[in-house]
């Protein structure tokens, strides 16, 4: 997430709040690459990256008054830019996607995995196998349906709580940590040839 001064925010806030002239522009100078980079994260299409941030600016402008200074300014537009992302991802759904249920784990009757689960963190000192893994990772991401790929974006590459990805989302904790299992799941079963100790 952006870090910036608080004290600095406050004078953006209070200008936007005043409606003053240039506070607009100064919001674009200060976040508006940044939310183009949180957009760019979620959504594989350039031209709806460019709309979720023109609209996100321009929600943050309207909204302003909104903003009670009880989380950080850039939480709140991170709240903001993630929902909107998450909005037009929704509306966009023509992709085919993969079923995640081959992927959850199998167990036997004792309860244990029935396969085993593999160490790769040596293979990852290779930097050619660290390489591949980002491009595997990044393909494997856009086969995940959107509503599991946005989840484990915000959790696990954004590094928000599984608290702020709920409240992001309009979601429970709980359906947030399930649908974070099982993209982690999907993205594991995924990377695992990649990978393996033979390859």
């Amino acid at each position: 997430m952006k870090k910036e001064g608080a004290f600095d925010d406050q004078k953006l806030v209070a200008a936007l709040q005043r409606g003053e002239p240039g506070a607009a522009e100064a919001l674009v100078d200060r976040y508006g690459g940044w939310i183009y980079r949180v957009a760019r994260r979620l959504l594989d299409d350039p031209r709806d990256v460019e709309e979720v941030t023109q609209d996100v600016l321009l929600t943050a402008v309207r909204k302003v008054q909104t903003f009670k200074g009880e989380a950080a300014f850039s939480s709140w537009l991170y709240r903001i830019a993630a929902n909107a992302a998450y909005q037009r991802l929704r509306a966009r759904r023509t992709r085919a996607e993969v079923s995640l249920e081959p992927f959850l784990p199998v167990f036997d009757d004792e309860g244990r995995y029935v396969e085993p689960v593999r160490d790769w963190s040596s293979r990852l000192d290779d930097p050619a196998v660290a390489g591949e893994l980002r491009e595997a990772i990044a393909r494997s991401m856009g086969r995940l349906p959107e509503e599991y790929r946005v989840v484990a974006l915000l959790r696990d590459v954004e590094g928000l709580s599984n608290e702020e990805v709920a409240a992001t989302l309009g979601l429970t904790v709980a359906a947030v940590k399930s649908r974070l299992h099982r993209a982690r799941l999907f993205l594991r079963q995924e990377l695992a040839h990649l990978l393996s100790p033979g390859r």
